[in-house]
C-alpha cells in the first residue's frame, strides 16, 4: 500500500517579473504590476508531498528529520531572505521567470534525485499568498 506525506516549509523571497529582451513597455504590458523593479515580497508555502510503503519498523515513510534537512538544503536556505532574480542563478535575469510555476518547477527538480528508494517524489506545491499556488507533478 502506498502513503503520501506532505511537509510544509516557509520562506521570504522577492521576484520580479521581466524580460531583459523586452522593452519596459512591454513588460508592464505583459507582467502589469508584477513588472516594476526592483520586485516585491512574499511569504510563501511550500509543500512537498512523498509517498512510498510505510516501514514497519518505524511507521515512516522517510525520516522526518532527513526530508527536513532536504528542504532546508534546497529550499529554505536557497531562497529565505533573498531577492529571487539576483540571488537564484536559475532565476537570474534573461532564465526562468520566477513564478510560482517556475519556482514549484525547480523545487521538484532539485528534490526527486534526492530522496531514498522507494520514497517518489509526488508534489511540490509552492503558495505565494492565500489566493496563489502552483503545482508541480514531474508528469507532463
Amino acid at each position: 500500500m502506498s502513503t503520501a506525506l506532505t511537509r510544509v516549509v516557509r520562506f521570504t523571497a522577492h521576484h520580479h517579473y521581466h524580460r531583459p529582451e523586452w522593452t519596459e513597455e512591454r513588460n508592464r504590458a505583459v507582467f502589469g504590476a508584477t513588472a516594476l523593479a526592483p520586485g516585491h515580497p512574499h511569504d510563501y508555502l511550500c509543500a512537498v508531498t512523498v509517498s512510498g510503503p510505510v516501514s514497519e519498523e518505524t511507521g515512516m515513510i522517510m525520516d522526518l528529520g532527513g526530508l527536513d534537512s532536504l528542504l532546508d538544503e534546497e529550499v529554505v536556505r536557497p531562497f529565505h531572505g533573498k531577492h529571487l532574480n539576483r540571488d537564484v542563478p536559475a532565476f537570474a535575469y534573461g532564465r526562468r521567470i520566477p513564478t510560482c510555476e517556475a519556482v514549484a518547477q525547480y523545487v521538484f527538480e532539485r528534490l526527486a534525485g534526492r530522496l531514498p528508494p522507494p520514497v517518489r517524489l509526488e508534489r511540490v506545491r509552492v503558495q505565494e499568498d492565500e489566493t496563489l499556488y502552483a503545482e508541480c507533478t514531474g508528469r507532463s
